[in-house]
């Protein structure tokens, strides 16, 4: 049995990620999710949350991903996000702004999309504040 497979993690902008991997755990729309070497064939419905890998070296990564879907076949994971940053690439100061903003939004009167939609900005700022505080290299 295979130790590592390809994992590739795409975003509307560019290439985030292309390599030999030992393991990938994502934040499924129904929980999180880990995927290893021989993993059954899937396609899953990801949510906003953290990503993190540990390539083929053994080391551990990390990432602020956005919602997306991710298919696994037997040699290759593809993760297609709208967005995916590395916590040493988040801006901490954007980050706790526009998470005080997505809570006074909520606080307000509004319709329906534009509470669904505050509630993914607050869920997208906690969590890129989460992964920055969490796994910053050189703290």
């Amino acid at each position: 049995m295979a130790k590592t497979f390809l994992l590739s993690i795409l975003t509307p902008e560019h290439e985030f990620y292309n390599g030999q991997v030992e393991m990938l755990s994502v934040a499924a729309a129904d929980g999180r999710l880990a995927v290893l070497p021989g993993h059954a064939p899937t396609v899953v419905s990801l949510a906003e949350g953290e990503l993190a890998f540990r390539d083929e070296k053994g080391d551990r990564k990390w990432a602020a991903a956005s919602d997306g879907f991710m298919t696994v076949t037997q040699d290759e994971t593809v993760v297609m996000l709208q967005s995916a940053e590395w916590p040493e690439n988040i801006d901490r100061v954007r980050a706790e702004r526009a998470e005080r903003k997505a809570k006074e939004a909520l606080l307000q009167k509004q319709d329906r999309v534009s509470y669904l939609s505050n509630q993914a900005m607050l869920l997208r700022a906690m969590t890129r504040l989460r992964v920055s505080e969490s796994h910053r290299v050189n703290q």
